[in-house]
């Protein structure tokens, strides 16, 4: 680039084998002198010092290896007891307190007895103390993941042969039988009951689960998850709590339904209670009716009150211990029928190895909830960073969430990811690290071991509104639905396929629905950017679009285009039918009837200020009639983000075009990158300074290149 005083005038890029440290001086013009890039290695041989690197073993390399894989290792020594310890103490302890109830809820969700719920939130946080880059994400049971858990769990049961109306929660010891008119029993479940085989088929799926985020973490693919957009995220968390309150209401009017499971589940749960809503149990209904009043009028006390609040009330937990006292000593359950959680055992089950045959018919489904548990984790944690000033590694996170899976999936646990709704609770309460999750573990390993019988004439209805109320946070996000329409059609569009893909079909089919119109609303935007003319802005050096902003100067005898967007194979006819429209002109059309005739076709159409497009007279003169209106167009290439052949080869064609129509083609605010594919693709030729006739810094240098050369030529034919 050349610069004389505060203008550019013209341009130089000129390359030396040498590195120049500073810009040199040529006759008063600074010239900017390019470097020499570095010598690449290579494909074969960066892989051998790659693969050198990593298989070198030495006491440095080994620590970090251990740092990275486990991070509690470096913050741990340098934790500040004073200033951290009493707020990740107080945290953990509403956490541990807070997971008790929703571990127990959320099993209605999963299919599974509650107490591998707690065997869940107990390892989760453990691990992900030791793995995770988060200071304040809290990983653990997850309603969205239970909804999917238990969507497969409900399904194997069936193809085995169980009664699918059955449920795991009750007052029976786990004594569910086979459904003997079933005709695909599997070999070898004569010993395993419903609640045996469905903890197995969540281990199974599980383990399928993190062995697929433990190798994207491996594989260092953190980065997928970012395809998955926020309006995805979001009509996914919306159209999946229409899928849980479905599954919950039920519950909560006390009916026995059949479990519906495939295509329109939703629907067909719907009409399934409104064909039964007369069986309802009367006790069931008054219950759910003052626990979700309750437990509603709390939580919008708390948010309207939350900054007088140091501590939140863990209201769900008095609602729990109020339920089970009422329960209990008026006999619900033998009096009015209603039912209740039943059995809780403590302490732990022996470990098990997960069954190899249900993990590969599992195969499929694990894929999407490892999908969409490393989604949540890692937006989650990078949320939080962000707002809280520190970093977090979506790799090192694809490995902890992966090890919450893996290990936990050999002790009766089933999937787990971060939570919002926690996380929220613990940054509010003074966490600081994530010795807090160790706290809320120490909590509910007293609960396995010493409380959780108190549980047992808990009406099940009271958990189903627990979930419920849980759930009113992602149903609120349909009122930012408007608000996102006005902002881009395009990410309403994907939040509304999601979410009624979830609610019509299945939550498994709404995540490919999500991801589809994410990348045709991607496609759209590169395929069809906005194209203007631009024009001066009074006497400054700056050009904007004249259709959008009035009092504007168009350059006389010069059009500016601008496309915004990248140039390639699949927009290349738009960015050319845009051209053609705006200037007025069909440069191929009109270059092809010059070759084909004496007469050159011109436009019906003109641009020129509303002036008769008249030509000068054609003689031996050097300048040319301007049957168009205009002698140069000027690409403003600023928003040109790449060129690919396609997009190349478009250029050449068009400056061939319009060539053949004695116009110049002049490109300005090229990118370093876009420059070199047009001398990698040869569009600038092996002459001489071609790369200074055609390249400009800024689109008014290029016009007032254009235009100098209008007046050069005018000059000379005026002399001849």
């Amino acid at each position: 680039m050349v610069f004389t005083g505060e203008q550019i005038s013209q341009r130089a890029w000129c390359d030396r084998m040498d590195a120049s440290p500073e810009p040199q001086q040529k006759g008063g013009t600074l010239v900017l002198v390019r470097r020499q890039p570095p010598v690449s290695q290579g494909l074969l041989e960066t892989l051998k010092a790659r693969l050198k690197k990593s298989c070198t073993c030495s006491m440095p390399c080994a620590q970090a290896l251990v740092q990275g894989l486990f991070p509690a290792i470096h913050w741990l020594p340098q934790y500040r007891l004073k200033e951290y310890l009493a707020g990740d103490v107080m945290s953990g302890l509403v956490i541990g307190i807070i997971l008790v109830p929703q571990a127990i809820a959320y099993s209605l969700l999963a299919g599974l007895q509650p107490i591998y719920s707690l065997y869940t939130s107990f390892f989760a946080n453990l691990i992900y103390f030791l793995m995770g880059t988060s200071r304040h994400v809290n990983v653990g049971i997850f309603s969205l993941l239970c909804l999917m858990v238990g969507q497969v769990v409900d399904r194997e049961l069936q193809l085995a042969g169980f009664d699918p109306s059955q449920d795991s929660l009750g007052p029976r010891n786990n004594d569910s039988t086979l459904n003997n008119s079933a005709t695909t029993l599997i070999i070898g479940l004569q010993d395993c009951r419903r609640d045996c085989y469905a903890i197995r088929v969540a281990t199974a799926l599980t383990l399928m689960a993190g062995l697929y985020q433990v190798l994207m973490g491996i594989l260092r693919l953190g980065f997928v998850s970012t395809y998955l957009s926020q309006p995805l995220l979001d009509g996914f968390a919306m159209g999946a709590s229409v899928t849980i309150l479905t599954s919950q209401a039920k519950h909560m009017l006390g009916v026995q339904i059949p479990r519906h499971q495939g295509l329109g589940m939703v629907v067909h749960t719907w009409l399934s209670l409104l064909q039964n809503v007369g069986q309802a149990n009367i006790c069931d209904v008054v219950t759910s009716a003052l626990c979700l009043g309750v437990l509603l009028a709390a939580k919008e006390l708390s948010d309207r009150y939350r900054h007088r609040l140091k501590v939140p009330i863990p209201t769900e937990l008095f609602v729990i211990v109020v339920a089970t006292i009422v329960s209990h000593f008026g006999q619900l359950h033998t009096q009015f029928g209603s039912r209740v959680a039943g059995n809780i055992p403590t302490g732990f089950v022996a470990p098990q190895v997960p069954d190899p045959k249900i993990m590969w018919r599992v195969a499929l489904d694990a894929m999407s909830l490892a999908l969409v548990g490393s989604a949540f984790s890692i937006s989650l944690a990078e949320m939080f960073a962000r707002s809280h000033g520190y970093s977090v590694s979506a790799n090192q996170e694809l490995l902890a969430v992966g090890c919450c899976n893996v290990l936990p999936a050999f002790f009766h646990c089933f999937a787990t990811s971060a939570a919002l709704s926690k996380t929220l609770v613990k940054i509010a309460t003074g966490c600081q690290t994530q010795l807090s999750s160790v706290v809320s573990a120490a909590v509910v390993l007293l609960v396995l071991l010493v409380l959780a019988p108190l549980f047992h004439d808990l009406q099940r209805c009271v958990l189903a509104c627990i979930i419920v109320v849980s759930l009113r946070g992602a149903l609120r996000k349909v009122k930012d639905l408007p608000q996102l329409w006005r902002l881009s059609p395009a990410d309403a569009l994907v939040w509304v396929a999601t979410a009624a893909t979830c609610v019509l079909v299945s939550t498994e089919a709404g995540l490919l629905a999500g991801v589809f119109f994410s990348l045709l609303s991607l496609a759209g935007r590169t395929q069809r950017p906005r194209a203007a003319l631009l024009a001066r802005i009074g006497d400054s050096t700056f050009y904007e679009d004249a259709a959008e902003f009035e009092g504007l100067l168009p350059p006389p005898e010069v059009r500016v285009f601008r496309f915004t967007g990248p140039l390639y194979y699949a927009n290349k006819d738009f960015f050319l039918r845009s051209l053609y429209r705006l200037t007025g002109l069909d440069a191929g059309h009109s270059a092809t009837r010059k070759d084909q005739g004496p007469e050159v076709g011109v436009s019906n159409r003109s641009l020129a200020d509303g002036k008769d497009l008249g030509s000068v007279s054609s003689g031996a003169g050097l300048v040319v009639p301007l049957a168009f209106g205009f002698h140069t167009v000027v690409i403003d290439c600023a928003p040109l983000l790449f060129l690919d052949v396609a997009g190349m080869a478009t250029l050449k064609d068009l400056r061939r075009d319009y060539r053949a129509l004695d116009i110049t083609l002049l490109l300005a605010c090229c990118s370093p990158s876009v420059r070199d594919t047009l001398r990698k693709g040869g569009f600038l030729g092996e002459e001489q300074g071609a790369e200074n006739e055609l390249l400009f810094p800024s689109v008014h240098s290029a016009v007032e290149a254009a235009c100098a050369r209008r007046e050069e030529l005018l000059a000379a034919d005026s002399a001849l």
